[in-house]
C-alpha cells in the first residue's frame, strides 16, 4: 500500500503524462519494429555467392532482400503507430471536454442538472467537479430566485388590499395613519426584495474575522443587547459588507427571540466555524430549513411588530453560498434555545 501511495505521489494522471506516455511507447515500439525489420532483411542467411556471381545478371527478385525494403516497411510502420498513438491521444483527451461542452449546452436549464463523469486526467477530473458543484449551485439559485419571486407576488397583494380598502376611509386619521404603516412596510419588503435580488458585486479580500465580529458585537452591546463574544479566527478571504450583514441577521434574530446571543469562533486549517447560541424557544425540527424560505415567518412571530419582513435568515444563507460556505440552524440539545452554524472554508 505505501509502495502504491509512493507511486502515486510521483505519477499523477495528467495530460502531460499521458501525451508523453503516448510519444514514448509510440517511439519504443517504432524502434524495436525497425531493429526487428533490419535484423530481418539486413542479416545475412543465404549461402556464400558463388565464383564470378557478380558478374551474372542480377534477379529482380533480389529487391526482396535488399535493405531497402526494410527501411521502407519500418518508415511506414513508424507512420502508422505514430498516427494510432495520435489518434487514441486525442481521443482519449477530446472526450472529456466533448462531456463538458454537452453539458454546458443545457446549463441554466430548468431540469433536474446530471453531473457529468469525473473521470480521465487530473485536468479534466478537476474541471468536471468545478462544473458539477457550478451547475449544482447555479440550480439551487434559480430554484431560489422562483421561490423568491413567488413569495414577493403573495406577501405584497395583503398591503395593497389594505390600502385599498383605506382609501375610502382617509377622511378619518386614524385610517390615515394605518394607511402610512402600510406604506412603510411595503418599502421596508420592497427594499429588502430589492438588496436580496440585487446581489453584491463586492471583491473578496483578506478579511481579519476577529475585528469584525468584535465591531459588530461592540455595537450591539452599545445597543443595551446582550450579546458576547468567545474565541478568535485567523484572516479569511471574504467580502467584508456581506459577511457583515450575515453576521449581523443572525445576532439579530438570536437576541429578539432569545432575549440574548452567544457567538463563538473555531478556526481551523480548512475552515473557519461561526456559531450563534440564544436561549429562546427554538424551532420546530420540521420548520428548521422552512424559515430559510423568503418571507416565511413561525405561526408565534407572525406580527408587524417583528422588525423585519422575514428575509434575514434567506440573505444570510444566500451570503454563505457566495463564500462557498453552509449555513445550517439546529436546535440546542442541552439547553432550550437555537444555533446557528456558519462554516466558511479556506480554500
Amino acid at each position: 500500500m505505501k509502495r502504491l501511495q509512493k507511486f502515486r505521489q510521483l505519477y499523477r494522471d495528467t495530460i502531460f503524462s499521458r501525451l508523453f506516455g503516448l510519444a514514448m511507447a509510440a517511439v519504443i515500439l517504432s524502434h524495436v519494429a525497425t531493429f526487428i525489420l533490419l535484423f530481418v532483411f539486413l542479416g545475412d542467411h543465404r549461402p556464400p555467392p558463388r565464383p564470378n556471381a557478380h558478374l551474372l545478371h542480377h534477379s529482380p527478385h533480389d529487391f526482396l532482400h535488399s535493405p531497402y525494403l526494410g527501411f521502407t516497411l519500418s518508415m511506414l510502420l513508424q507512420l502508422f503507430l505514430l498516427a494510432l498513438a495520435a489518434w487514441l491521444g486525442s481521443r482519449s483527451l477530446a472526450r472529456p471536454m466533448q462531456k463538458l461542452a454537452a453539458a454546458a449546452s443545457t446549463l441554466g436549464d430548468h431540469h433536474e442538472p446530471t453531473p457529468i463523469p469525473e473521470t480521465g486526467p487530473e485536468e479534466a477530473r478537476q474541471s468536471a467537479i468545478v462544473f458539477n458543484q457550478m451547475q449544482k449551485r447555479l440550480h439551487l439559485q434559480m430554484e431560489e430566485r422562483a421561490r423568491f419571486l413567488a413569495a414577493v407576488s403573495h406577501d405584497l397583494r395583503t398591503p395593497l388590499t389594505r390600502m385599498k380598502l383605506r382609501t375610502e376611509q382617509l377622511d378619518q386619521q386614524e385610517g390615515a395613519e394605518k394607511l402610512l404603516q402600510d406604506i412603510e412596510e411595503m418599502r421596508l419588503m420592497l427594499d429588502a426584495t430589492l438588496d436580496y435580488l440585487r446581489g453584491s458585486e463586492e471583491q473578496m479580500q483578506l478579511l481579519d474575522m476577529t475585528s469584525l465580529i468584535a465591531a459588530i458585537v461592540d455595537n450591539m452591546q452599545d445597543e443595551g443587547k446582550a450579546v458576547s463574544m468567545l474565541g478568535q479566527a485567523r484572516p479569511i478571504l471574504a467580502m467584508s459588507n456581506e459577511l457583515r450583514r450575515c453576521i449581523s441577521n443572525l445576532l439579530e434574530n438570536a437576541v429578539f427571540y432569545g432575549k440574548s446571543a452567544q457567538i463563538s469562533l473555531a478556526d481551523s486549517d480548512t475552515e473557519l466555524q461561526i456559531t450563534v447560541t440564544d436561549e429562546g424557544p427554538g424551532i420546530p425540527e420540521k420548520d428548521l430549513e422552512k424559515v430559510f424560505a423568503p418571507f416565511f415567518r413561525l405561526a408565534a412571530s407572525r406580527s408587524k411588530n417583528t422588525g423585519g419582513v422575514g428575509l434575514g435568515l434567506s440573505i444570510a444563507r444566500e451570503v454563505a453560498r457566495r463564500h462557498q460556505g453552509s449555513l445550517i440552524l439546529r436546535n440546542n440539545p442541552a439547553v432550550p434555545g437555537l444555533i446557528a452554524e456558519l462554516r466558511l472554508p479556506r480554500t
